[in-house]
C-alpha cells in the first residue's frame, strides 16, 4: 500500500515573455514576472494556466495547456522564467491532478478573468464564476489541493507573491529556452526553422 504523505513535488513557471500585455501589467505591478503556470513535472510537459489561447489575440483568454514550444513561448522565444518548487504529499498532489483534470474536462465553460486582473492591480477582490486570471488559477488549484498559501482570497495572488514565499524553491531562474530540463531536439528544430524564416525573410527584401 502506498504512502499518501509520502513526499512529492509540484511547480509554479513564472514567466515574462515581453509581449504587450505582460508589459503593460508590468508597469502597473513593476514586478519581474507577470505571468503563473501551474506544472505537473520538472521538464515542463504538463503546464497548465489561464491565458491567451492564439498567441496573437490576448484578449481570447481562457484555461489553457501550455506547450512552452509552441503557441505563445514560441512566437517569443527570449522569454524569461523562474521555476519554483513546491514540495507537497502524495495526496496533495493527487488532489492537485483531480482538480486540473476537470478544468480540462470542462475548458469551454471558463474564461479569463480580465476584471478580476484588473481588481487584483488595485487590490479589489473580484470574483467572476468560471473566470481566472492566470495566478488566481494557480492559487486556487493549490488551494483546492489542501495548500493554503495565503490568508487572503485567490483572487488577490499575484505572480510576485510566489516568487517570495518562502514555501518554494527556486529551481531554474533565466530564459526559458536555456533552461536544462527542455528537449534539446525540440529546441532545435525551433531554432532551425527560425532560422529558415530569417532566411527568406532577408531574401525577400
Amino acid at each position: 500500500m502506498g504512502d499518501d504523505h509520502s513526499e512529492s513535488s509540484i511547480y509554479v513557471l513564472l514567466t515574462d515573455t515581453g509581449t504587450l500585455f505582460t508589459t503593460l501589467i508590468k508597469s502597473f505591478t513593476a514586478a519581474p514576472y507577470n505571468h503563473a503556470s501551474l506544472a505537473l513535472d520538472a521538464e515542463l510537459n504538463d503546464v497548465f494556466s489561464f491565458g491567451r489561447k492564439y498567441p496573437k489575440k490576448p484578449w481570447a483568454g481562457g484555461f489553457v495547456k501550455e506547450d512552452v514550444y509552441e503557441g505563445t513561448f514560441r512566437h517569443y522565444p527570449d522569454t524569461r522564467c523562474v521555476l519554483l518548487r513546491l514540495r507537497i504529499s502524495k495526496q496533495q498532489r493527487d488532489a492537485a491532478v483531480r482538480i486540473i483534470r476537470s478544468f480540462q474536462k470542462e475548458k469551454q465553460a471558463y474564461r479569463y478573468n480580465l476584471i478580476g486582473l484588473l481588481g487584483v492591480l488595485m487590490n479589489l477582490d473580484i470574483e467572476t464564476k468560471n473566470a481566472y486570471f492566470c495566478s488566481q488559477f494557480v492559487s486556487e488549484a493549490l488551494r483546492k489541493s489542501g495548500l493554503f498559501l495565503w490568508d487572503r482570497p485567490s483572487t488577490l495572488v499575484t505572480p510576485n507573491d510566489f516568487l517570495h514565499h518562502p514555501a518554494f524553491d527556486t529551481v531554474y531562474e533565466g530564459f526559458l529556452y536555456d533552461y536544462p530540463l527542455l528537449n534539446r531536439d525540440r529546441l532545435k528544430y525551433i531554432r532551425n526553422v527560425e532560422e529558415a524564416s530569417s532566411e527568406l525573410e532577408e531574401q525577400a527584401v
